[in-house]
């Protein structure tokens, strides 16, 4: 079972503190999972720290599912950085600086590996 949702990113503290780390455990941690509603939560049937992949028109990315009692249905937030690189639009529009908010995807529960962050680059 898959549902459609809006991709947000943005920055998170952890993400900010790891960022200069890229390769470390504490980076991968702060930027490799999405917050979901807990309506999303029930819909997917998921539980904290399962895996799930995130798709849009412009690729897919396995991440781990984290509940957020404040997000609305249907909204998933991806910290910034290389995982949610992997699902928006490289368009910058002349700015320098892609579009990080309302990116039209689906999300599904997946028994697929998260990729480290090197590997993931590896792919790029």
């Amino acid at each position: 079972m898959k549902t459609e949702v809006e991709i947000i990113s943005g920055r998170t503290l952890d993400q900010g503190e790891t960022v200069e780390e890229k390769l470390t455990e504490d980076y991968f941690k702060a930027v490799s999972y999405c917050e979901l509603s807990e309506e999303d939560f029930g819909t997917l049937e998921l539980s904290d720290g399962d895996r799930v992949k995130v798709k849009t028109e412009f690729g897919e990315v396995v991440v781990f599912a984290v509940k957020n009692k404040d997000l609305p249905k249907g909204l998933v937030f991806i910290p910034m950085g290389p995982y949610a690189n992997m699902v928006i639009d490289p368009n910058t529009d002349g700015t320098g600086m892609p579009q990080f908010k309302g990116i039209k995807g689906s999300v599904e529960k997946t028994d697929e590996k998260v990729k480290s962050v090197k590997e993931l680059i590896e792919v790029i």
